[in-house]
């Protein structure tokens, strides 16, 4: 193994520059590789300027730092990338292109950092022959084949401190407080956070609530002398027989946006308990900023595992934790069934009985 690419696809999340730190130490010291970063996802391979060779001064100071260092494009998927032909947007695959330049490279590994999406790309880049092993980067925590991904703890951090300083101002003011947070058709971000911050209600998708069983649990609270509450809710979360809210549609380019069940939420509560209620959308928050010292240790477990698994030439797959053990699977495996909350799981039953209500009562 002589030269491998690295990129990191999809939305950002903290602890992609340690893992290219990782991936790039390892590769040098280890293996004795050139190592060269591509900018901006897949979309690094059809850019003249998109490669960058990556060396110790590049990664230096990296590891404390959020986002990446190489760049990041969540609409950068080869299979449909929009162009201009004869002065008409079209959608074309120029996947067959991608491929050509990784062989131009001379690339005898591609370690790709993403999501769902970023990781789907992957597989179907391997199918097509291009050596790929894949690291599972997202704070929704929504990737099979892993206990966990790196980025979620960061983000979890950031929900639960939210929670607590939303604490605060609700009592002193007797307010309502909702928050909505990211995690899509996952409600890991919610659940943990709620938790942690002592949420009264948690709105999940893997739970469609009724809106009355909500303001039930917000009404018992007043008349036990508690005159506020805290709601947290997931972007993805919908009630029993409705649908999820999206602030956007999606095409052949995009992916649906998720957002606006919280004010909703919101609405329905003051309106039917004559509450003050305030919504908060966390947002962007959530991926930004310093990774915590866990994402910073995982990101670096597999950036360095990545490299390792490369120089086996076992390629198609994908790092991961397992009970603590850093392994890897294939990423046709590791895809096939994206990761939920159990609903019957010790989380869902753990905030059951220290009072949460999930709306479904």
């Amino acid at each position: 193994m002589k030269r491998v690419g690295v990129l990191t696809g999809g939305g950002d999340a903290p602890g992609l520059n340690a893992v290219i730190r990782a991936v790039v130490k390892t590769a040098l010291d280890v293996y004795g590789c050139e190592v060269i970063g591509y900018r901006n996802g897949y979309d690094g391979f059809l850019d003249p300027q998109g490669a960058m060779p990556l060396g110790y001064d590049s990664v230096r100071g990296i590891l404390p730092r959020g986002g990446t260092i190489l760049g990041t494009a969540n609409r950068g998927n080869p299979f449909a990338r929009k162009v201009m032909v004869d002065g008409q947007e079209k959608i074309v695959d120029a996947s067959d292109d991608v491929v050509r330049a990784i062989e131009a490279q001379k690339l005898d590994a591609l370690i790709v950092i993403g999501g769902d999406g970023t990781l789907r790309i992957a597989l179907e880049l391997f199918r097509k022959g291009v050596p790929v092993v894949g690291v599972p980067k997202t704070i929704d925590n929504d990737i099979g084949g892993t206990d966990v991904t790196f980025g979620f703890d960061t983000a979890l951090g950031t929900a639960t401190d939210a929670i607590d300083k939303l604490h605060t101002t609700a009592e002193s003011h007797q307010r309502v407080m909702v928050l909505e947070l990211m995690g899509r058709d996952a409600g890991f971000i919610a659940l943990h956070s709620g938790v942690a911050g002592g949420a009264d209600v948690i709105l999940i998708p893997e739970i469609p609530f009724r809106y009355e069983s909500v303001v039930k649990k917000i009404l018992r609270r007043k008349e036990r002398g508690r005159p506020f509450s805290i709601v947290a809710v997931s972007e993805g979360a919908k009630p029993v027989d409705g649908e999820q809210v999206f602030s956007r549609p999606g095409d052949a380019m995009y992916v649906p946006r998720l957002g606006g069940i919280a004010q909703k939420v919101g609405e329905h509560i003051e309106r039917e308990t004559g509450m003050e209620t305030r919504v908060t959308v966390l947002g962007h928050l959530q991926r930004g900023g310093m990774p915590s010292p866990f994402d910073r240790w995982l990101a670096t477990r597999y950036g360095s595992a990545a490299v390792r698994v490369a120089a086996q030439g076992w390629f198609g797959r994908m790092v991961g934790l397992d009970s603590a053990r850093v392994k890897d699977v294939p990423l046709e495996e590791a895809l096939a069934v994206p990761k939920r909350v159990n609903v019957h799981g010790d989380g869902v039953l753990t905030a059951r009985s220290v009072g949460v209500s999930f709306g479904d009562e």
